[in-house]
């Protein structure tokens, strides 16, 4: 079975393919500038490893045609035509109450996810356009919807209820949903394995670490709390978002600096976090390069947000009553290691014994990064969010 997947941003697509009966990569790449008369065009496979092109490409469906276009190209393709491709699984980022898993794509669940626009407007629009133009494009395909939010759709009411009148989420479903579900599976999962226990006897805290970052705490392979809530906003501090603040700093923001409301959402999600402490730059490459040269405020940074990390993963064993392991992935998480030397050490008191070494090495290499005798082993695991949307694709196709 061959199954594409589908990651559309507000101006990207990002997308995958494969052959699923031993879960092989075909092909993948990206559009990227949508709507751009300089649109970036990448594509590779074991063929062509490393094709780029710049052209015009005015909206998501002529990306996808482009996209299709190159994956059935006697030369550079990898199938013969569009009617080799059995499913199209489709990332969504806001599934709300309804969507507890993934599901096949009909008409009212498109209208469901409509309904889920006002949580996720930067978000749901780009998938549903995505999902529309894929519809046109493949007509006898059918189309999976797997939601970022599916995964912690098992959080308790006291773990997902905000301290508001019990109204707000009666009548508008305020309350905490928490994102990147599909990683925080995968990596859960993994760690199971490299633990030697099945999913349903652990307990992990995972942290995926990118410029947008989230934290959640697995039990008995269930999600039982996460950092992001309502919005993607939540939690630990990020590229350019700011995490949990007192709410009072938006009053003062709006009442004494006389900020419009979409000056202060503009400032909270896109000013702030590393690019406002540091007063550098969102990448945490950057910053930590900074750090090394001593640059005060990347250093400050970078101790925030190791220190919330530390918070965080403390908390999350606290409420499970401990834990078998913590996982760091992501783009940060796997690839600085002051990150996590620095959250991971001095935390011997709750049984986390970090190899400095072993954190230092092997920096493309899935592995364990505590002593050998650590009660709590910690991991990193690339993390593969695409292969957790194709596996969720076949079952539903095959059943």
């Amino acid at each position: 079975m061959i199954v594409l997947v589908l990651n559309c941003g507000s101006s990207s697509i990002k997308f995958k393919l494969y052959e699923m009966d031993k879960e092989t990569e075909l092909a993948s790449g990206i559009v990227e500038k949508i709507g751009a008369d300089d649109a970036i065009f990448k594509y590779k496979n074991f063929r062509d490893p490393d094709h780029k092109e710049i052209m015009p490409i005015a909206s998501h469906g002529l990306g996808l045609q482009y996209i299709v276009a190159r994956l059935i190209d006697p030369q550079h393709g990898v199938i013969k035509n569009e009617n080799e491709i059995a499913a199209v699984g489709h990332r969504v980022v806001h599934g709300g109450e309804r969507f507890k898993s993934s599901i096949v794509i009909t008409p009212e669940v498109i209208q469901e996810i409509e309904k889920c626009i006002p949580l996720a407007p930067l978000h749901n629009p780009p998938n549903l356009t995505g999902i529309k133009e894929c519809m046109k494009l493949m007509k006898k395909a059918p189309q999976i919807a797997v939601f970022d939010t599916a995964f912690h759709q098992t959080i308790p009411d006291y773990a997902y209820l905000y301290p508001l009148p019990y109204s707000l989420y009666r009548e508008d479903r305020v309350r905490r949903y928490g994102f990147h579900g599909t990683s925080h599976r995968y990596v859960s999962a993994e760690c199971a394995k490299m633990l030697h226990k099945p999913l349903d006897q652990c307990k992990i805290v995972t942290c995926h670490l990118g410029n947008g970052s989230s934290i959640a705490a697995i039990d008995h392979g269930k999600s039982v709390d996460t950092t992001m809530g309502y919005t993607p906003l939540e939690g630990i501090m990020m590229g350019t978002r700011s995490g949990t603040i007192d709410p009072a700093i938006v009053l003062f923001l709006m009442r004494e600096k006389k900020l419009s409301v979409d000056q202060v959402d503009d400032l909270l999600n896109k000013k702030s976090g590393f690019l406002g402490i540091s007063e550098l730059s969102n990448d945490l490459r950057d910053v930590t390069i900074a750090a090394k040269e001593n640059h005060e405020l990347s250093l400050l940074s970078l101790e925030v947000c190791s220190y919330q990390l530390k918070k965080y993963v403390g908390s999350y064993m606290a409420a499970m009553n401990g834990a078998d392991a913590v996982v760091f992935s992501g783009g940060v998480g796997e690839n600085t290691e002051e990150i996590r030397e620095s959250s991971m050490s001095h935390m011997e008191s709750l049984g986390i014994h970090l190899d400095k070494h072993r954190n230092l090495t092997d920096m493309k290499k899935t592995r364990m990064i505590s002593t050998d005798d650590s009660p709590v082993k910690v991991f990193v695991i690339f993390t593969d969010e695409e292969i957790m949307i194709a596996r969720d694709t076949k079952i539903l196709i095959e059943h």
